[in-house]
């Protein structure tokens, strides 16, 4: 069996985490693009999310994560019993997230979905692969927003809404790509330099939606948070 090693290093983040919406049980949260959600097994990486809220926030714990270049609305649970009762929510799939994405290229039709299983290959790590034999089912919808040209450099863009219906490791990402277009700035799956552009300073890639019901209260939680680019 293959040993997974992580080798990355996470450069410094000087970008604070926003605290939209704080009670006893709960933390609605804006994370900056550039800093991980858990701190890595390396020393080096100490630095995240969690990290940084448990020195505010004793006993808190992370329901669900971003990626690393991903930015935007993440709830995180004040003690294990409200951990454990959105983590069902999470599981049951009944907690609704949107994305906002730039993507390369102009996406042909206005709407769609990619449905597309999703496979581990630790021979491969950290990337993550389409495979239909061994992977996870994994599936994802996008409707475009705007199609346009990038000032100075006229690369062709997609601005575009994605909603994961599952929750596999980097889906929204490999999705993309597997449909011709990767999210601009992404280093893992084509969307980092292209010819003629210059490197994108971050993922093109924000949570901007996050709609669930507190577990305490039993009312909907309905969290917007706009895309900053």
């Amino acid at each position: 069996m293959s040993t997974i090693v992580d080798t990355f290093i996470a450069p410094p983040c000087h970008d604070q985490i926003d605290i939209l919406y704080q009670d006893e049980h709960l933390l609605l949260i804006n994370k900056p693009s550039g800093l991980l959600s858990l701190s890595g097994k390396n020393p080096q990486n100490l630095d995240s999310v969690h990290h940084r809220l448990v020195k505010i926030f004793p006993g808190c714990t992370l329901v669900h994560r971003l990626d690393f270049g991903t930015s935007g609305l993440m709830v995180v649970a004040r003690n294990k019993e409200i951990n454990a009762a959105l983590c069902q929510q999470f599981s049951a799939r009944t907690v609704s997230k949107v994305y906002s994405a730039l993507l390369c290229g102009h996406v042909e039709d206005d709407e769609g979905v990619v449905d597309a299983a999703i496979a581990k290959d630790p021979a491969l790590f950290p990337l993550m692969s389409i495979c239909a034999v061994h992977g996870k089912p994994a599936r994802s919808r996008y409707r475009v927003v705007e199609r346009f040209y990038q000032p100075v450099t006229s690369l062709p863009l997609t601005r575009v809404e994605l909603t994961p219906e599952t929750g596999r490791t980097h889906q929204l990402r490999i999705h993309c790509q597997h449909l011709g277009h990767p999210i601009l700035g992404c280093d893992l799956y084509g969307g980092l330099v292209l010819p003629g552009t210059e490197r994108t300073p971050r993922l093109m890639l924000h949570a901007s939606v996050l709609d669930f019901v507190h577990p305490v209260s039993g009312e909907p939680i309905t969290a917007r948070n706009l895309s900053p680019f």
